[in-house]
């Protein structure tokens, strides 16, 4: 770990570059940048640094944790429909060997049924999901006490 900020990668899979226009009944009303900028603004609060990456093409996502992500002290993980379905990410965050929390916008575990399972989650240290944009929010202050405990 770095001495002062931590450093946290934020990793956002496909569409979510759509957040605040795409179904906001169920994903909200904020886009994809206003939640980087709240993460940005508890990142001072917290002493850690964002950088952050949103692609809709799986292989992108795994180069950026093998490449950006690993050099990282911790990082929040969105990986939307990937979570389902990535054996590619989900290698890529064990080469890594980087704690992670998973995030999710919605309760996953409340709608369809193939979401309830995440290629992910047991090899997070924990997962947040079902409080909109705030579930960044949670998961950042979850995974910086995580990380600050373990110096």
């Amino acid at each position: 770990m770095t001495e002062g900020n931590l450093e946290i990668g934020v990793l956002n899979g496909p569409n979510l570059d759509l957040l605040g226009t795409r179904e906001p009944g169920l994903y909200g009303d904020l886009g994809l940048d206003g939640i980087l900028t709240a993460l940005e603004s508890l990142g001072g609060e917290l002493g850690a640094r964002i950088t952050a990456v949103q692609s809709n093409h799986e292989g992108e996502l795994a180069d950026w944790i093998r490449d950006v992500g690993s050099r990282q002290d911790g990082l929040l993980v969105n990986a939307a429909a990937y979570t389902h379905t990535s054996v590619a990410l989900r290698d890529a965050l064990l080469a890594a060997g980087v704690p992670f929390v998973e995030v999710h916008l919605t309760n996953v575990w409340a709608r369809e049924p193939f979401r309830h399972h995440s290629l992910l989650s047991d090899i997070a240290v924990g997962v947040v999901g079902g409080f909109g944009a705030d579930s960044y929010l949670l998961g950042m202050r979850a995974l910086t006490t995580h990380l600050r405990a373990d110096t």
